[in-house]
């Protein structure tokens, strides 16, 4: 069944997120180590990050290093367009506030902590069909490509017209690019410092470095240079910096990896379909909307794997119906063990 996800005006009060595996131990009762917590799309099997100097504890981030450098020859971007910051998060804070107050959309299935971010900050939030209806009519367009949790993607083409349309009218299109280090073909990341554009890129997911909050903003000069302010001096601190510059350096890891992720990402969708359960995803997770999603989640964490539950949105199936589903979100396992524990959990929860 293949699905698209639809908006909706909601806004949760509280976004929710995976890795709170701690919220499973306390509701099952199953300690920490028994747990295969499947419950982000962060690369299970890392960047290995190499012992830092000593000095990198005891001085403050030098605010001229070569980070942002790094950043730009790795995302192809300008140097002047590049923000680091203490991961995308603190710009999804930060930047609605620096933004002229105006109708925002934002597709309802997709990273929780932008719509939020935008009201708190006075903005409108506008309902969206996604972008099968096309570019709508607002100042602020937000967009996750690939998406999370729903995996659909936007060609490079569509992302530059929509951009083109949006900057015309003073309007920015907002490219959140968490999982797109996998396909960096397809970044919209080169076009940075072009107006009515902001590209937001995460070290966490590919590089499995999510722990120590680092990520760049992408944008033109002018609001780079606002949101550097807002965001204050060493927004990234030393080991932090220190382990992004070495993992955008090494590309002989970063092409083995980009091999390995796509062949475990297409294993997670065929061990799913194998069972039974409509999955699509990108190399990093599976999604599975689905109106058993709530009870394979329990079924799941019985067995002591912890996954990413959504609630109901409204969703467009493949013969154009709507169905209000909700849904599922795995991510990859680490070890051929982890494999077939999963395996073996799928095997005893069928679909119903």
């Amino acid at each position: 069944m293949s699905v698209v996800a639809i908006s909706a005006p909601c806004v949760p009060p509280v976004p929710r997120h995976g890795g709170n595996l701690g919220e499973a131990i306390l509701r099952f009762g199953r300690p920490r180590e028994d747990w295969l917590d499947l419950s982000t799309g962060i690369n299970p099997n890392g960047y290995p990050v190499p012992t830092p100097p000593a000095s990198i504890w005891r001085d403050l981030p030098d605010v001229v290093d070569d980070l942002r450098d790094v950043a730009a020859r790795y995302y192809g971007a300008p140097a002047q367009a590049v923000v680091p910051c203490a991961g995308s998060q603190a710009v999804i804070r930060a930047l609605p506030a620096l933004l002229p107050p105006g109708r925002v959309a934002v597709a309802s299935l997709t990273y929780s902590e932008y719509a939020p971010a935008f009201a708190q900050a006075g903005h409108t939030l506008v309902p969206w069909l996604g972008p099968e209806a096309g570019l709508p009519d607002v100042d602020t367009l937000v967009w996750v490509n690939p998406d999370n949790p729903t995996a659909r993607c936007v060609s490079h083409e569509t992302l530059s017209r929509w951009q083109c349309s949006l900057a015309e009218r003073g309007g920015v299109l907002i490219v959140d690019e968490a999982f797109a280090d996998v396909s960096p073909q397809a970044s919209m990341a080169p076009h940075a410092g072009e107006d009515g554009l902001v590209v937001l890129r995460s070290v966490g997911k590919f590089f499995g470095l999510a722990g120590i909050r680092a990520g760049f903003a992408l944008c033109a000069e002018g609001l780079a240079t606002r949101l550097a302010e807002r965001l204050g001096p060493w927004t990234v601190s030393g080991p932090a910096g220190f382990a992004v510059q070495t993992a955008l350096r090494d590309t002989a890891w970063q092409a083995a990896t980009r091999e390995r992720l796509l062949r475990d990402g297409e294993r997670l969708r065929t061990l799913l379909q194998t069972y039974g359960w409509p999955a699509q995803g990108t190399p990093l997770f599976a999604w599975t909307p689905h109106a058993m999603a709530p009870r394979w989640h329990e079924q799941l964490a019985a067995r002591g794997i912890w996954t990413r539950l959504f609630d109901a949105h409204p969703v467009t199936l493949a013969n154009g119906g709507t169905q209000v589903l909700p849904s599922l979100r795995l991510g990859l396992p680490s070890t051929e063990h982890e494999w077939q524990r999963l395996r073996s959990a799928l095997a005893g929860s069928p679909p119903e």
